[in-house]
């Protein structure tokens, strides 16, 4: 089997088991874009405009609606309709992590009902098989009304200084996202976590093809004071990384927009040379 990560999008979009991913990649390759804005805004209005703003440079929206100090059905609303508007997708970064029946609920319910508006969530299994086995459970399910339109991220790594997110933890990430390929789609990683698996051998009965996020891209600085470590788009993708997460880099730049687009074309270059390398 060829590398995946050398494989184009529209390839890995017409092979792929998962229709969160097919459209993905689609929406990528349409928009010649792997680029993911992190909104972590604080109101309605910020995020909403940051939304419409840097829709048509982005394949993804990345939300923390929890920062939202204003959050309500109208952000839901706003957030649905300029995802239809630019075509992007949803990614709530809410890394839920608790055992099995509290995470359905704050999945599928409570106050955000992130299930309701999010494409894509994230998970981190520190509290063990419990919490995938549960959201599986609850977005494969006859009476789910999103089936096949939700998937998950487990946050295998992170690029915070002093991460506990690694070895036996990311093992047991990638281990279990084999075993519920319905629901987990990829990972929250800083490299490809799956070259090694061999055709045929996925939980799936089909070639594995893990989608990776790497977070953590910045053009213009190499950390923070508080732990957080950059890289640019380039080493990113050439680590395994299919979409990048940029924050601060472009939302906080004096021209959001113009740093989108610098962001949007060195992610998209990378992405080229490595698939055409």
């Amino acid at each position: 089997m060829a590398s995946r990560s050398k494989v184009p999008f529209p390839e890995r979009a017409a092979r792929h088991s998962h229709p969160v991913a097919k459209r993905l990649f689609s929406i990528a390759e349409a928009k010649k874009s792997n680029l993911v804005i992190s909104a972590d805004l604080t109101d309605s209005k910020k995020l909403l405009s940051c939304a419409d703003d840097l829709g048509p440079y982005i394949a993804v929206f990345k939300s923390h609606v929890d920062l939202v100090s204003d959050f309500d059905d109208s952000t839901i609303q706003g957030l649905k309709d300029l995802a239809a508007k630019h075509n992007f997708m949803i990614f709530e970064d809410r890394k839920l992590v608790d055992i099995g029946s509290t995470v359905q609920k704050q999945y599928h319910g409570g106050v955000m009902r992130i299930s309701d508006w999010a494409d894509i969530v994230n998970l981190s299994v520190l509290g063990g098989d419990g919490i995938v086995e549960a959201l599986d459970e609850t977005v494969t399910s006859p009476d789910f009304p999103y089936r096949d339109q939700r998937a998950f991220l487990i946050l295998a790594e992170m690029t915070s200084k002093g991460s506990l997110a690694v070895g036996s933890y990311t093992e047991k990430c990638v281990e279990l996202a084999r075993k519920f390929p319905r629901s987990m789609m990829g990972f929250v990683a800083t490299r490809a976590l799956n070259e090694q698996k061999e055709e045929g051998d996925a939980a799936s009965g089909g070639e594995e093809d893990f989608v990776v996020f790497t977070t953590g891209i910045n053009m213009a600085s190499k950390g923070d004071k508080l732990g957080q470590q950059y890289q640019t788009p380039a080493s990113a993708v050439e680590r395994g990384a299919d979409f990048i997460i940029a924050g601060r880099g472009i939302y906080a730049a004096a021209d959001p927009v113009e740093a989108a687009k610098r962001y949007q074309a060195a992610g998209w270059e990378a992405y080229v040379k490595r698939t055409q390398g």
